[in-house]
């Protein structure tokens, strides 16, 4: 399951490990995590420096196959972590690590430009995480059709205008309109005052019927072309509950070796293409307070692949989750690294959106 808080409480009992196990188990899955293959008993011996000898440790290591958090993938003695050994790691042994000050500014500069638009800093956030993390970047794009508060019409070219949304989570969304040429300016104020004043708490769709009854009766009082843009915003799409966009695909196939792990890759990536997936990590990533971590099979939507996930959701000025961002990587990721990237750029994004809202609406 995933963790509550930066990384929660440990669920797995590290209690039951005397002290020479633990030193031998964080020693496996360090060194597997640092080099992606089964650790056998010298290589343990020589890294530990305790003493002792490659029988006793392998006698070690049997105990823990024993209590399932090894297993040996081969007929070699290499052992590698299982789903279980690696959970029971993260949640008792991990030591997170600080962001550098070069990551911090990193992640900074690809989100610093003040002209991005929504979507625009999303992906940038999530091609940036994929970089630094050396994994695949995902982001759930806030829900769109929420209640608004807010409505604009902005003349960009002739016979087109901008569309201004602000919901009531404060982000802004843009979209581009048809409108009659030559339209003046008062038709524009006349119509997003004439929307704004009627869709307060409201989604377009959930006011759409009123409004047009309501210009049907006010037929007489409204200027033909005002009405024209007040039907051009009302036939816009209706939000679909947000997007999921993927960044990095190709860091996913770095540790591919045989045909089934590209199958299993290659049925992510499907999986990846699908609503449920969006409604799926956008409900992970809300499970608890800061970010959330899936070992393999504990994300039900990827286990098959033999991926973790460690996703955080970001937030608008009223701590509601409006997105979410994270990683897929395989399953002996750097923790320790990157679940303080994942939160440093989820609470980034959550900053920057509100600012964005409060510049876009002022």
């Amino acid at each position: 399951m995933a963790n509550s808080g930066l990384l929660g409480t440990a669920q797995a009992p590290v209690s039951v490990l005397d002290e020479r196990s633990r030193r031998v188990f964080q020693e496996i899955v360090d060194t597997y995590v640092e080099k992606g293959e089964p650790v056998g008993s010298r290589t343990v011996s020589r890294r530990l420096e305790l003493g002792l000898s490659p029988a006793t440790i392998r006698n070690v290591m049997s105990d823990l196959e024993d209590a399932g958090l090894l297993h040996a993938p081969h007929t070699s003695a290499g052992r590698v972590p299982t789903e279980a050994g690696l959970r029971l790691f993260v949640d008792g042994f991990l030591q997170l690590g600080e962001l550098s000050a070069e990551e911090r500014e990193s992640i900074e500069a690809e989100l610093s430009e003040s002209d991005l638009s929504v979507n625009e800093l999303l992906e940038e956030a999530t091609r940036g995480l994929s970089g630094l993390s050396q994994c695949a970047g995902l982001v759930v794009s806030p829900k769109r059709d929420r209640p608004l508060r807010h409505i604009e019409f902005v003349p960009v070219a002739p016979g087109q205008a901008m569309v201004i949304m602000v919901n009531d989570d404060g982000i802004v969304e843009n979209r581009m309109i048809d409108v009659p040429l030559g339209l003046p300016q008062s038709a524009l104020a006349g119509a997003a005052d004439f929307l704004s004043a009627r869709i307060r708490g409201r989604t377009l769709a959930q006011a759409r019927d009123d409004i047009e009854r309501e210009m049907e009766h006010e037929r007489s009082q409204l200027d033909a072309l005002t009405a024209k843009v007040i039907r051009s915003g009302l036939a816009m799409q209706a939000g679909d509950g947000g997007s999921l966009i993927l960044k990095g695909h190709s860091h996913l196939l770095d540790d591919v070796t045989a045909v089934a792990d590209l199958e299993r890759i290659r049925h992510l990536f499907d999986v990846l293409e699908t609503k449920d997936a969006m409604v799926n990590m956008l409900k992970a990533a809300g499970e608890g307070e800061g970010v959330q971590i899936f070992i393999g099979s504990e994300n039900s939507l990827f286990g098959d692949a033999g991926c973790s996930t460690i996703i955080a959701p970001f937030k608008n000025a009223e701590k509601r989750i409006v997105g979410a961002i994270g990683v897929i990587g395989p399953t002996r990721l750097n923790y320790a690294r990157i679940i303080p990237m994942v939160d440093y750029t989820a609470r980034l994004v959550g900053r920057l959106l509100w600012n964005k809202s409060e510049r876009d609406s002022a």
